[in-house]
């Protein structure tokens, strides 16, 4: 699975990265309600209605994030319902949320090109991409 290539597709398809508005051209939504400290959001699906859920209480960049991060999981792992939880739990990512974390950070970043000489972190700070989602930036 090219999941660079799935993001990029679907930043060309709907001629934007925001994942707030691709998600509501799929239909999907997008409610935001105060959850746990460690649970950022999730996506589900309840009588056959897609509908992403994030952590109201966190700064706009992170729910962007968390709304692509969540998005990828609907285009990528169709049949499972996952929570994002914080890096700080102890719990093992696994191959699901990376591949989702991968996605969101190739879908945030497909509008912009990296400057001449600009340094990882600026880029991805420029595109809402958390710093440590630089690993899949090649």
């Amino acid at each position: 699975m090219n999941i660079r290539r799935r993001a990029r597709n679907l930043h060309r398809k709907y001629r934007t990265s925001c994942p707030f508005t691709i998600a509501g051209k799929l239909g999907i939504t997008i409610m935001f309600l105060d959850l746990p400290e460690n649970v950022k959001g999730y996506q589900d699906r309840i009588l056959r209605r897609k509908i992403i859920v994030i952590n109201g209480n966190l700064p706009f960049e992170e729910q962007r994030f968390i709304c692509a991060h969540e998005l990828a999981h609907f285009r990528l792992h169709k049949d499972h319902s996952h929570y994002f939880i914080t890096r700080h739990t102890g719990f093992s990512l696994g191959r699901y949320e990376n591949q989702a974390d991968e996605f969101a950070t190739h879908l945030l970043t497909a509008a912009e090109d990296p400057d001449i000489d600009e340094p990882l972190e600026w880029y991805l700070s420029r595109c809402g991409v958390p710093k440590e989602m630089s690993r899949f930036i090649i």
